[in-house]
């Protein structure tokens, strides 16, 4: 009984120093992307492999303008693990680099590509499951949305909620 559960204590000592020291720090790197503000230049950290190591992909899409202030738009895709899982946000942050929130996405397919008219715009370019003429475009006007609706196909998709730091 007493092995089993020092080998139990192992393994979670394991599994969470894999998560602190897996990824490479999220905050430096989307502050270096920020401050070299460059709009839809793919930033990539790290180098996944299928024997192990992590990738952080950050794209800075610009600013968002509103009444209510102005947001800085990011979106991250993390890979990571054996199979090249992935962990796909899109990262808020204040006209000052202050990091705010992000929306957690199920797809890297569901990341939006641009800004357009102060909006947030989703294609569906480089999903297959999707119809192609389908745009979402996610509107600030009224502040940070707590959630929206990602339409894929004949009025089906996702509810993605906002997460705030």
């Amino acid at each position: 009984m007493r092995m089993k559960s020092k080998i139990s204590i192992s393994l979670i000592l394991l599994f969470f120093s894999l998560i602190s020291f897996g990824q490479v720090n999220d905050e430096s790197i989307r502050q270096e992307v920020l401050k070299n503000n460059v709009i839809d230049s793919l930033n990539i950290f790290g180098k996944w492999d299928k024997i192990g190591g992590t990738e952080t992909h950050l794209k800075y899409l610009g600013i968002i303008k509103t009444k209510k202030g102005n947001y800085k738009i990011m979106t991250s895709c993390w890979l990571w693990g054996q199979s090249k899982r992935a962990t796909n946000r899109i990262l808020i942050f204040s006209i000052d680099n202050k990091y705010l929130g992000n929306y957690y996405l199920t797809s890297r397919n569901d990341l939006p590509e641009k800004i357009e008219k102060n909006q947030l715009v989703f294609l569906h370019s480089k999903n297959d499951d999707c119809d192609k003429n389908t745009i979402t475009k996610l509107s600030f006007e009224k502040g940070i949305p707590a959630q929206f609706f990602l339409e894929c196909k004949d009025g089906s998709g996702d509810i993605y909620s906002y997460n705030r730091k």
